[in-house]
């Protein structure tokens, strides 16, 4: 069966663009999820077959909101390894920055 894990928009540490503010820009937090992806992938590699990293549109009163999701066969491991793996990825941008230059 297909399933998916929600990431959350950024690393939980991390302040987002937040649906329902005045200021809220749907470009920007598509961008924000676009980098935790790549942060995502730098961690745990590319996914493996029956995962796929994505970022996903939820509704909300004020509007949609974006997040990382990871989706995945749960028939498939390999891919259900991943995807769990990364649901307690990064908890800070500085963790993509230390990771880059070790």
């Amino acid at each position: 069966m297909r399933d998916y894990i929600p990431y959350g928009p950024v690393p939980s540490g991390e302040d987002c663009e937040q649906v329902g503010r005045p200021d809220y820009d749907p470009v920007k937090a598509r961008a924000e999820c676009v980098r935790f992806i790549s942060q995502i992938r730098k961690q745990f590699g590319p996914e493996p077959e029956g995962a796929r990293l994505a970022v996903k549109s939820f509704p909300h009163d004020f509007g949609s909101y974006y997040e990382v999701v990871c989706y995945y066969d749960d028939s498939i491991e390999e891919a259900v390894t991943y995807a769990f793996n990364g649901e307690e990825s990064w908890t800070t941008w500085e963790d993509e920055e230390e990771s880059a230059s070790a």
